[in-house]
């Protein structure tokens, strides 16, 4: 008589995880929920350390702050992003010369003032704030987060509101690097989202010719070593574009001078 095997939930979720753990495949044990409460977690966390992440105060700088959410929501308005509704896409300015943005899950965008200085465009800035939002929508940061700590840690974070760990899950965001499948995805899909707005969808891939500008000079710029790249990447930008109807769109909008002028 054979003997058959009960596996729990749970224990099935692990299995799973481990089996395919070196695979560069989504693994995401969290509901959409989930990604809310981590999210806020990590919102609480980064506001609670102004001196690793000096916010810009939305009092003083509200100009810069309507510019930014004026930005965002035309990206909302494509009708393209996942969870548009669900998540609070909630943004903040981090006041440091830092080449760097990340999306925190659950739609929660922190980006440096240094990165908006150092762009050319709004078509540019519009390209990375989309590809971040679509790191959220398309639940990369927790697929990830699952791969770097493992399933435990992550249910007793969500479960046991540890603050220890909460802090080291919130670093690791600003170093923590996305697949490539992942970034190639979050690509594919900031072109989607600057498609049908007034920006040049190819915003994205002007964002990484200038990175790239930067690194072979020697500029430090954190986000490339969180978001890999490979020779293919501007390519696949472009063919995207191409795919979607090659529509030529704004690039130097004279808003995003005013944009930078708002910024202290």
């Amino acid at each position: 008589m054979k003997t058959i095997l009960k596996i729990t939930p749970l224990l099935f979720i692990v299995v799973v995880f481990f089996t395919n753990c070196n695979k560069d495949e989504p693994i995401n044990i969290f509901t959409v929920e989930d990604d809310k409460t981590l999210g806020l977690q990590v919102k609480d966390e980064i506001e609670s350390d102004p001196a690793t992440y000096p916010i810009l105060s939305e009092t003083a700088y509200p100009d810069a702050y309507k510019h930014l959410r004026r930005i965002r929501d035309t990206i909302l308005a494509s009708g393209k992003v996942g969870y548009a509704d669900e998540f609070n896409w909630e943004c903040k300015l981090i006041n440091d010369d830092v080449l760097n943005a990340f999306c925190a899950p659950g739609g929660y965008i922190y980006v440096y003032t240094g990165l908006i200085n150092y762009l050319d465009n709004e078509a540019q800035f519009a390209g990375v704030l989309g590809h971040e939002m679509a790191h959220a929508a398309r639940r990369h940061s927790t697929s990830q987060l699952t791969k770097a700590y493992g399933v435990s840690v992550l249910l007793s974070l969500i479960t046991g509101n540890d603050p220890g760990l909460i802090a080291q899950v919130t670093a690791s965001l600003l170093v923590l690097a996305f697949s490539r499948s992942n970034e190639n995805d979050a690509d594919a899909y900031s072109v989607v989202y600057l498609n049908p707005s007034h920006y040049d969808a190819r915003g994205v891939a002007g964002f990484f010719e200038k990175l790239h500008e930067g690194d072979s000079s020697g500029t430090n710029i954190p986000f490339l070593s969180t978001h890999p790249s490979d020779a293919n990447r501007i390519e696949n930008i472009n063919n995207k574009w191409m795919d979607l109807g090659s529509v030529e769109g704004d690039w130097d909008s004279l808003s995003y001078i005013s944009f930078k002028n708002s910024l202290p």
